[in-house]
């Protein structure tokens, strides 16, 4: 599992501004960062080299050091790709449009944070998910947005200008792990040392009905993702804190995120608007993505009773509080992220239940069982079965653990939860 790196800013060796060439003075008479030394040993002669490289060693982004040392920050390449190596000493490119430092300080007391709402927020978070921003602490995006952690959040919420991890808190409410809803941000930042480790991702939603794993929008290299993450993260896990922005809303006209129940006529046979739609987003949010082939969308469907049904009988509701229409207590439910997520196929309360899981022992060198063969004919039928040289077969073999390793990737995991040995969440998305 890769982390954000952080890098240190270093000045131009042919720039004549004044902040280049005071940071090149005193990179020559004071040790380095990087080599041992620290920021508060130094004193007054560091104190500029400290402002002009403080937006890339205090954040996950160099806008402000380039903002402090006087020069413009630059549009990425065409080509879109991330630098595996530390950008060159001379900028690429023309000027982008940058909004802000990339240091800025916190909103002054009578600055009001730009509104917004919850399903804007996701929303401009996917965008970057679907354009594969590259990662990348000295390059904007053509929205203007610094391609870094910080600079993901603050476009996602809209803030107009590039903030970073020493700053973000400012523009938010801290709030308990528990009311956690989409738009909000878990944020770890290091204030004694902010190289190491400060991160923020952009919560979108629960994966576990335990509540362990979450959906995670975040920017980290090599490109923006998505992707299943436990709470809070992978590393730092106990360090990171919830915010909510300020600017939250509970929807406006036209945004389609409006916490208000719109009415039972909203929704059945016959029913096309954007509240379906909604509707669907907020159960695909809650663990009902399996009853979607396609979508959601405008059209009411057998997808989106048979979710919304699992969703009421995830919370114990049984006959017509669990007849598959929303109602007034399900819409405030989704709406809110209140109430329990509907649990994965095999699990138990869900419509889907035809194929449970057996289990982990089943799946194991020198395992021999219908449960291998069922897995590996399932391997085949989803497209893949690319390591079966013959089979499958009811023998557990390396092909099987390759096929369920690429399975599992193929859903975006990494790490341990890519092992290539199938449990319950990897058997519930490939039997959905």
């Amino acid at each position: 599992m890769s982390v954000p790196v952080f890098e240190e800013y270093e000045p131009a060796i042919d720039c004549g501004c004044a902040g280049c060439a005071v940071r090149r003075r005193s990179a020559a008479r004071a040790l380095p960062v990087r080599r041992g030394g620290h920021p508060a040993a130094h004193g007054a002669r560091r104190a500029l080299v400290l402002a002009t490289a403080a937006g890339v060693v205090l954040s996950c982004g160099a806008a402000g050091a380039a903002a402090a040392a006087g020069h413009a920050p630059w549009a990425p390449r065409a080509d879109g790709d991330a630098d595996p190596e530390p950008a060159p000493a001379n900028p690429q490119g023309e000027k982008g449009p940058l909004r802000g430092t990339g240091a800025s300080g916190p909103p002054s007391a009578g600055a009001a944070a730009p509104k917004t709402t919850r399903a804007d927020i996701i929303d401009r978070a996917q965008r970057w998910v679907n354009a594969k921003v590259p990662y990348s602490m000295e390059k904007y995006w053509s929205d203007g947005y610094r391609q870094d952690c910080s600079g993901y959040v603050s476009m996602a919420w809209n803030l107009g200008t590039n903030e970073w991890t020493g700053s973000l808190a400012a523009y938010g409410t801290r709030i308990a792990r528990a009311d956690l809803q989409p738009g909000d941000i878990l944020l770890f930042h290091n204030p004694a040392d902010p190289a190491k480790g400060s991160h923020v991702t952009i919560f979108g939603g629960w994966t576990s009905s335990a509540r362990t794993h979450y959906v995670a929008y975040e920017q980290a290299r090599p490109r923006t993702r998505k992707q299943s993450t436990p709470l809070a993260y992978w590393n730092n896990s106990d360090r990171y804190v919830a915010y909510r922005y300020k600017g939250v809303t509970g929807g406006s006209p036209g945004s389609g995120s409006s916490t208000a129940f719109p009415g039972a006529k909203q929704f059945g046979p016959g029913a096309n608007n954007k509240y379906v739609t909604q509707l669907g987003r907020m159960l695909v949010q809650r663990g009902g993505k399996r009853f979607y082939a396609v979508g959601p969308g405008p059209v009411w469907g057998t997808a989106d009773r048979r979710a919304t049904q699992a969703f009421q009988q995830a919370q114990g509701w049984k006959g017509k509080e669990a007849d598959g229409l929303p109602g007034p207590h399900t819409w405030r439910l989704l709406t809110s992220g209140g109430g329990r997520n509907i649990p994965a196929a095999g699990a138990g309360g869900s419509p889907n239940t035809a194929v449970a899981f057996p289990g982990r022992g089943y799946f194991q060198p020198g395992q021999s069982n219908s449960h291998v063969d069922r897995l590996g004919k399932q391997l085949v039928k989803k497209g893949y079965g690319k390591h079966y040289v013959s089979g499958p077969s009811p023998l557990w073999t390396e092909a099987d653990r390759r096929n369920v390793e690429a399975f599992q990737r193929a859903q975006g995991w990494r790490g341990g939860a890519a092992d290539g040995y199938p449990g319950p969440e990897t058997w519930r998305r490939l039997f959905a």
